[in-house]
């Protein structure tokens, strides 16, 4: 491609002899850029005058054969070095000395950016590289020729800054009137005069309605996502461009579109405007769409309330915000699947971290423990509890909180769910009515061609039955639907409901309320828990936070392992051996002991008479039980013990020892003795030191295997 020479020529301009021998003996670059699709597309002229380059170079000497045309960068923008190829491999043959002279047609289409410009003129310094365009041939090695070349790189750069600050100001100003032209989301139409309104359909209307009313139930898009999948529902979109622009189409849900929809605050009839600002340092070279940061609301450039109809409030958009956000894993997140009532709500009042739950492999069984550090970093476990004392407090706190509204929750459940029929109902019945729709469309457009042109008449009537039988698998699945429906309450059970809210306890424990509507009233009621166990004792401190700002404190006793991790320890044994000194029995002692409100370890709630034997034996008072005259009459051989000899001398609880032998993890025999049957144990002294370290090993909540003593 060449273009018409301009009356003057750089051969002309080159008044003091640069051109030199060394220049012809390398090649000439000619470098050409546009910088968008639609310059190269609607601005060819530029375009040609820039390739007739080439002819000017031949001008000044070089031969045609050593001049290259460097096109790559065509519809690349030269505010960066980033994603341009074509002047990347320039710097680069300049760099291979392989360049003589490189020829533009002016400066701006070399670089807009100083940074990127002036390492063009590093490089030609260095390697005796001119650089030319209409105005003359430029040595970067000259001082002056720099100060030149540095200027015109500055005013380039300088007209692209003044350029876009000029459009971006304007569009600012539209912004602000709430006029500048945004792609609408689903569920609105733009008119032509501009204004915003709901998508004329109403069946588009209704599931972006159904959209926000069960994220108002659900409080997760997982839960909106599943329902709206399980009920079969698509969301509607507006075909934004080509032959069928402006059309209706449905599309199945997916996570990303519910999610844009709930954080999108078109649907509070408000005009925003600077949502996503583009952060420099997020940026990617070459990719000029990233960067993208989300800005709160407190940070938006514009903002306009009321501005188009609405879908919902704002205050319910703001609430929705809030939501989204606590569903996030920073928060204390939504109801899991665990039966553990207050997952994420716990708080260590030690370190401030969460407590999550620990389950067992006992059915029923977990633990509330603090440890993140242990995980993360191999440190300590900060503190744990169980989980069901922590709960059957909690739930008794609810149960107070929840009595004075019980007959007005009962009521507003009612009615919410024949609310929530009538809503269904009339989702499929605008189902039915688009089907039916079709259907007559279809017929008609058949029953209007010519019977002859069956070219057309088949396709017709091909697309005619189509419609036919999409209109009765959707009055089908309308039949199983309604199959599905729960009856709609009569005024009897409307009683009956109200008569079991009475009784809130017995509803929180019935077999139709799950684990999760536990939490999720939990929720709703309480902000958080802040837990904290007294050194290692059975004394919790526990302090919860209301939603509205009341705080209810109270002390609880958690189930330990040992008697020694009891608070009054030593206090319980001294009261033992007072009442062991005035005679009375360890049958007597264990009355007394629950009258005066000790408490035992682990989960009992009452000492008897072998727990307090046990206390006595630590203090070295031996009590004799004809079970201890019994078991003194055993014929014993060499390493054999009794399951009681035994365990006084591993210091341990008789039931511990006797689950061991249950467990295999002592081997031992039962024989008979005067009609009664007695256990036996084999351990000689090696055994008897690792049933000490087995004694000693604490209980982790992680199944492991323990080779038996034999």
């Amino acid at each position: 491609m060449s273009a018409v020479l301009p009356n003057r020529t750089i051969n002309q301009l080159d008044h003091s002899g640069k051109i030199k021998a060394q220049h012809l003996n390398r090649k000439a670059i000619i470098y050409i850029r546009q910088s968008t699709l639609q310059q190269v597309q609607r601005h060819q002229e530029s375009t040609r005058l820039q390739y007739g380059l080439a002819d000017k170079a031949v001008l000044l000497g070089w031969p045609r054969g050593d001049i290259e045309v460097i096109d790559e960068d065509l519809g690349c923008s030269g505010s960066t070095m980033a994603g341009r190829q074509g002047f990347q491999r320039l710097v680069a043959e300049v760099g291979l000395d392989h360049v003589g002279l490189v020829l533009g047609l002016e400066m701006s289409r070399l670089s807009r950016s100083s940074r990127d410009w002036y390492q063009l003129l590093e490089v030609c310094a260095i390697f005796s590289t001119l650089i030319g365009d209409m105005d003359g041939i430029y040595d970067p090695s000259l001082y002056n020729d720099r100060l030149l070349l540095g200027l015109k790189g500055t005013m380039s750069e300088a007209e692209l800054h003044i350029l876009k600050q000029r459009m971006l100001e304007g569009k600012r100003a539209k912004a602000r009137r709430g006029e500048l032209g945004m792609p609408v989301a689903m569920g609105f139409v733009r008119q032509l005069s501009g204004l915003i309104v709901k998508d004329p359909d109403e069946q588009a209307q209704s599931v972006i309605e159904r959209v926000f009313e069960l994220f108002e139930r659900k409080r997760t898009i997982s839960g909106v996502l599943l329902e709206l999948v399980s009920q079969q529902i698509q969301m509607p979109h507006r075909v934004a461009g080509g032959l069928n622009k402006g059309d209706l189409v449905w599309r199945r849900p997916n996570r990303v579109t519910l999610s844009n929809l709930l954080h999108n605050p078109i649907y509070a009839g408000a005009y925003a405007y600077g949502r996503r600002p583009t952060d420099p340092r997020k940026k990617i070279p070459g990719r000029p769409s990233t960067g993208r940061t989300v800005a709160g609301i407190n940070d938006w450039e514009v903002l306009i309330k009321d501005h188009h109809p609405a879908y919902i409030s704002w205050s319910q958009y703001e609430r929705n915000v809030r939501q989204l956000q606590a569903n996030t894993a920073q928060s204390f997140g939504v109801v899991r699947q665990g039966t553990a009532l207050l997952s994420g709500l716990l708080i260590c009042g030690r370190c401030g971290l969460r407590m999550a739950p620990h389950y067992s492999n006992s059915v029923g069984q977990y633990r509330y423990s603090c440890d993140r550090m242990k995980i993360d970093y191999g440190e300590a476990a900060c503190q744990s509890l169980s989980g069901l004392t922590l709960d059957d407090y909690v739930a008794a706190q609810i149960f107070k909180a929840l009595k004075p509204a019980a007959l007005e929750i009962s009521l507003a459940a009612a009615e919410d769910q024949a609310a929530e029929r009538q809503k269904q109902q009339k989702y499929w019945l605008q189902r039915l009515e688009r089907a039916h729709i079709d259907t007559e469309r279809a017929a008609r457009q058949y029953h209007a061609v010519e019977p002859e042109n069956r070219l057309v008449a088949r396709t017709l009537e091909r697309k005619w039955e189509e419609t036919l039988n999409a209109e009765l698998e959707l009055k089908a699945q309308y039949e199983q639907f309604l199959l599905k429906q729960p009856a709609v309450l009569s005024e009897e059970e409307r009683v009956a409901i109200q008569r079991l809210a009475q009784d809130i306890p017995a509803l929180w424990k019935a077999e139709t309320t799950t684990a999760m509507d536990r939490q999720t009233i939990v929720r709703q009621l309480i902000e958080r828990i802040l837990v904290t166990v007294i050194d290692n004792t059975e004394k919790v401190q526990t302090e919860i936070h209301w939603h509205g700002g009341y705080i209810t404190q109270a002390w609880l006793d958690r189930p330990v392992a040992k008697l020694e991790q009891m608070a009054d320890y030593q206090a319980m044994l001294d009261r033992v051996k007072v009442l062991q000194s005035q005679g009375d029995s360890p049958t007597q002692i264990a009355e007394t002991l629950n009258t005066e409100g000790w408490k035992p370890p682990k989960r009992r709630q009452t000492f008897n008479a072998p727990m307090v034997r046990c206390l006595l034996n630590r203090q070295g008072i031996q009590i004799g039980t004809q079970k201890q005259q019994h078991t003194a009459n055993i014929p014993l051989e060499a390493n054999e013990w009794t399951l009681k000899a035994l365990a006084n001398e591993l210091n341990m609880p008789e039931p511990t020892l006797y689950a061991w032998i249950k467990k295999g993890r002592v081997k031992a025999r039962q024989i008979e003795v005067n009609t009664r049957s007695c256990w036996v144990i084999t351990a000689n002294q090696h055994e008897l030191e690792q049933l000490r370290i087995l004694r000693t090993v604490k209980r982790t909540w992680i199944k492991s295997v323990v080779e038996p003593v034999h």
